[in-house]
């Protein structure tokens, strides 16, 4: 799979792949690990993942008001990469106070990935970059 920039294929081929290694109990790296964690916590996604050729030929249009499980795990391991890192700097924090917040390190995440996704879509629709601190300073409003 390319590292930083796999396509639609590669990213479902990972997660269904990861899924089957899990289920199967075989070993897992650590990407896969993580990953694996969050397709623990999305059961919904498990019949899917299970499928890779229906994942494969599976489309999503939020203009149907579905949610694109693919997307789902991508932003949640990305946003668990994001808190390890520190990147940026202070979501951390962020993470750890909307986790004690809510009670749930998953329902953090998800708010976390709400505010992501606006300021992503935003950014594509002006046509500009994701600002990290306009991604921090959002962050914050919600702890």
């Amino acid at each position: 799979m390319a590292i930083f920039n796999p396509t639609r294929e590669e990213v479902r081929r990972f997660f269904c792949d990861t899924w089957q290694k899990k289920t199967a109990g075989h070993i897992l790296d650590s990407m896969e690990t993580l990953a694996g964690d969050w397709m623990v916590e999305h059961p919904e996604y498990h019949p899917l993942l299970a499928d890779p050729e229906g994942a494969l030929a599976q489309d999503y249009s939020p203009e149907r008001g579905e949610t694109n499980p693919f997307l789902h795990l991508s932003m949640h391991l990305s946003i668990s990469e994001q808190i390890s890192i520190n990147q940026p700097p202070g979501i951390k924090e962020v993470a750890e106070k909307l986790t004690q917040k809510t009670g749930s390190k998953h329902e953090a995440q998800h708010l976390i990935m709400e505010c992501l996704g606006q300021l992503m879509w935003e950014a594509q629709r002006e046509g500009g970059q994701l600002s990290p601190d306009k991604y921090l300073e959002a962050l914050k409003k919600l702890v």
